[in-house]
């Protein structure tokens, strides 16, 4: 496994010429944050070696490295997910990689089901903590010399990542909730009596991503600062049928407010 890393690194140093300490996991229907990089240049997923391929609708494949205001970053477009059938180690394998490539800092999002009564369609939640309800842990095996083998999670999520992002939405006006996200397994969305019992455990939006790549940043010493658009609502009386090109309705709809405060904290920070 550490040997595969350390070669998909070297394949990417060779054609790297930014030094990023910053990247981005851009989820559903949140892929145009890429439009604000300047002086970008990309390589497709399907031309790294050992990096599987996103086979999803929404999520185009391809690491794009350039600058965002003054910051170097490097900017996934397309995330891998467990209901696709790759394993946990396949789904976190590029979280390695920036941890070879020197990243210090992940900023991810997503698109996720609030459960939260306070919320509406086009919210955005800051993620203040996460459930995994996966089935399997991306840690499960040998451990890589990364980190312990016994990795602290009391702060998943960089506090003061946060207190800057909520300090950035009061300068710009923008609505901003925050909470707790659970994820799941997929592909299917929740029923009713799941919202309610994901509820019940203290989750305020439930999606099918973002928890094993935070947990595996946090293994890497990667500091994280996380965003969901909720794009459906799973509160009793308000549940309606939802579809995959809803939700990336919902998450364009909401795309500039969550684009703003991107950069201002990958600025700042």
């Amino acid at each position: 496994m550490l040997e595969k890393i350390q070669e998909t690194a070297a394949f990417l140093k060779d054609k790297m010429h930014t030094h990023p300490e910053t990247a981005i996991i851009l989820g559903t229907g949140l892929g145009s944050l890429v439009h604000e990089i300047t002086d970008a240049y990309e390589i497709s997923y399907k031309d790294i070696p050992n990096f599987p391929v996103s086979t999803v609708e929404g999520h185009s494949g391809k690491l794009i490295f350039g600058k965002l205001g003054d910051k170097d970053i490097m900017a996934m477009q397309g995330r891998f997910h467990f209901y696709e059938g790759y394993s946990m180690k396949e789904v976190t394998f590029p979280v390695r990689v920036m941890r070879e490539l020197g990243i210090k800092t992940l900023f991810v999002s997503n698109a996720a089901g609030g459960m939260n009564p306070d919320f509406s369609i086009g919210d955005l939640m800051i993620i203040t903590d996460h459930i995994n309800f996966f089935p399997e842990h991306p840690l499960r095996g040998k451990n890589i010399d990364y980190g312990p083998r016994f990795p602290d999670m009391s702060e998943a999520y960089s506090k003061a990542l946060i207190a800057k992002a909520i300090e950035i939405a009061k300068e710009k006006n923008i609505k901003v909730q925050q909470g707790i996200y659970i994820g799941t397994q997929g592909p299917t969305f929740e029923t009713p009596a799941e919202y309610k019992m994901f509820r019940i455990l203290g989750a305020d939006a439930v999606g099918m991503s973002t928890v094993p790549e935070v947990i595996v940043a946090n293994h890497c010493g990667i500091k994280v600062f996380g965003i969901s658009v909720i794009t459906d609502l799973g509160l009793e009386g308000k549940i309606v049928e939802v579809s995959h090109e809803e939700v990336q309705k919902a998450a364009d709809a909401a795309q500039p407010k969550m684009t703003t405060i991107m950069c201002e904290l990958i600025n700042r920070s």
